[in-house]
């Protein structure tokens, strides 16, 4: 393999799989794909920053590169050689030239071990020193990370976290490394203690010519101590440039965000903060396309279609994943261009908003419930101030003809409780009652139901609830109606307008991507009752149809429904 003379480690089209597996018979039923199609190279003396989100695959690909969990895919040379291909017995001898130092200094450390044992045991394993000159050479390696070489017989509880990390340091550098993969080697310490690992890895560095993957989150950190980045989402590296170059002119949108979440200092100077939406997506299932598309304050309908190009900027000294980068590898003014191809998306989207109507919030029974108290704060006190005629016969006072009122009574408890029941949903026992209830009221004598509800007018005050109910569940249903036409209005532009871009009418409605992502919250849209609104494309591609279903036991599709015309070029 052809390689310049200072390339310590290479790094080509690195994948990491792993199975997810269910079932007793253990059947796999998909992958988790932590790392994907990842490449990099790394010289000697430099030091490679891997940033990205929690989550994005940066921990996996440093592991896969030492070899501690196996890659999937791919090629890694180290110092010109695949390891990849070696056996266990044979990556024994490159294993002293690789060393990490884990992110947790309690839980890398054994409890049960003194320092001298977990700094010396590679320096015995690897025969580079016996008996006494083991604790010779750990004296040492404590002096060189900053610790008192009295502390040999410590074990590693008695230790604060930054002196524990900086026995991992020592435990790294016991055997005279080239590489050492720092797995956010300094996230779990405070600020100060942080600036001192930070600048005990750099004189290493300098004093033993050692090159770091150095993995970390935070961009202040990786900023002062790298000379190259790479910005890595959902198991893919966006962007690979020189650290200066980088933090000066970021040309992915996903690097945009990251710089604009770094604090400033000066609270005077202010930052435009881009503020991603949602989350990282799960590896077993990422989105089609570029990854970032669903997030991406930039994304155009391409980029949910295909993977985004690998564009070489700079005489090939950057590497960006964006479609906005597309056509730009000998443009020496290319940070411009994508500046003003970024700004048009913006104010394209910025026109698509202003000429939509506002969103209409629809909320389920929450807003009747919240208005069925006011309403009966205003029934109640005339019901309370009514003054019965003089001939009333008075509360508690016995009716005439007993009989009669214990059958009307219960008689328009049934209607009420089914007239109830038929309004919340419940058809079939609520109109059963109704039924029964009825016949019964229409043949009482009429003296007999005024009585009832003379002596009993909590009736009186159910009825006007169920009133109020009805009337508010009506207002309801129509706004919703009208809120179901106007959208369905809305996707059938934009079903016509992606058949007009792409040629051919989307297969269902969840293509139509962001766009329905930035009205509806979600790929798959529902209209103000929680259903999916019906799409059906026409077999000639020329037209389509577009319904909501309505509520639950209503359907009201022939009110909402329309058929579009829309011709693809």
């Amino acid at each position: 393999m052809n390689r310049p003379s200072d390339e310590l480690l290479r790094v080509e089209g690195l994948c990491k799989y792993f199975p997810v597996v269910r079932g007793v018979f253990g059947k796999t039923v998909g992958h988790v794909r932590a790392v994907d199609d990842v490449s990099f190279t790394i010289r000697r003396g430099e030091t490679l920053g891997l940033v990205g989100e929690s989550g994005c695959g940066k921990t996996t690909a440093g592991r896969s590169i030492l070899r501690l969990i196996e890659p999937s895919a791919g090629r890694v040379y180290f110092d010109g050689t695949d390891i990849t291909a070696l056996t266990q017995r044979q990556m024994r001898q490159y294993r002293r030239r690789m060393q990490i130092v884990f992110q947790d200094p309690f839980g890398s450390l054994n409890p049960r071990m003194r320092v001298v044992d977990i700094v010396g045991e590679a320096i015995e394993r690897h025969g580079l020193a016996r008996g006494a000159g083991v604790e010779a050479e750990v004296r040492e390696l404590l002096r060189k990370v900053g610790l008192s070489p009295s502390w040999l017989n410590r074990y590693p509880h008695e230790f604060s976290g930054g002196q524990r990390q900086r026995i991992g340091v020592a435990r790294a550098i016991a055997v005279s490394p080239d590489l050492i993969v720092c797995d956010e080697a300094v996230s779990a310490l405070d600020v100060s203690i942080q600036a001192q690992v930070i600048n005990l890895l750099i004189d290493l560095r300098s004093e033993m010519n050692l090159a770091y993957l150095f993995i970390a989150h935070d961009l202040s950190v990786v900023r002062h101590i790298s000379e190259r980045v790479a910005v890595m989402y959902l198991g893919e590296i966006v962007e690979y440039a020189a650290c200066a170059e980088l933090f000066k002119q970021p040309a992915h949108p996903y690097t945009r965000a990251l710089l604009s979440a770094i604090p400033v200092p000066d609270p005077r100077q202010r930052r435009r903060r881009v503020v991603l939406e949602g989350d990282v997506p799960t590896p077993l299932d990422p989105p089609s396309g570029c990854h970032f598309h669903p997030r991406c304050p930039s994304a155009v309908e391409r980029c949910s279609e295909e993977p985004p190009p690998v564009v070489r900027l700079e005489g090939g000294q950057r590497q960006v994943r964006c479609v906005h980068a597309e056509g730009l590898e000998g443009d020496p003014d290319w940070y411009h261009v994508v500046e003003s191809r970024l700004a048009e998306v913006a104010a394209a989207r910025a026109r698509t908003l202003e000429r939509e109507p506002p969103r209409l919030e629809v909320q389920r029974s929450v807003q009747l419930e919240a208005a069925l108290p006011l309403a009966l704060s205003a029934v109640l006190p005339a019901l309370s101030t009514h003054v019965p005629d003089e001939s009333a016969t008075p509360r508690g006072a016995p009716i005439e003809q007993p009989g009669v009122s214990a059958l009307t009574v219960g008689l328009s408890l049934a209607v009420l409780l089914g007239l109830g029941l038929v309004l919340f949903g419940s058809w079939g026992f609520g109109l059963l009652l109704v039924a029964v209830g009825s016949p019964g009221l229409v043949a009482a004598p009429p003296s007999a139901l005024r009585a009832v509800l003379r002596q009993h007018p909590g009736l009186k005050i159910g009825a006007l609830v169920l009133l109020v109910l009805a009337a508010s569940r009506w207002v309801e249903a129509a706004r919703r109606a009208a809120v179901a036409r106007e959208q369905v209005g809305w996707l059938g532009a934009e079903v016509a307008a992606y058949a007009s871009n792409v040629g051919k009418l989307p297969d269902a409605l969840s293509d139509l991507r962001w766009r329905t992502v930035e009205r509806f919250g979600t790929a798959q849209p529902r209209d103000p009752w929680g259903h999916p609104f019906r799409y059906t494309p026409q077999g000639d591609g020329r037209g389509f149809e577009l319904s909501s279903s309505g509520p639950d036991g209503v359907s009201i599709a022939d009110d909402i429904k329309r058929t579009f015309e829309s011709k693809g070029r």
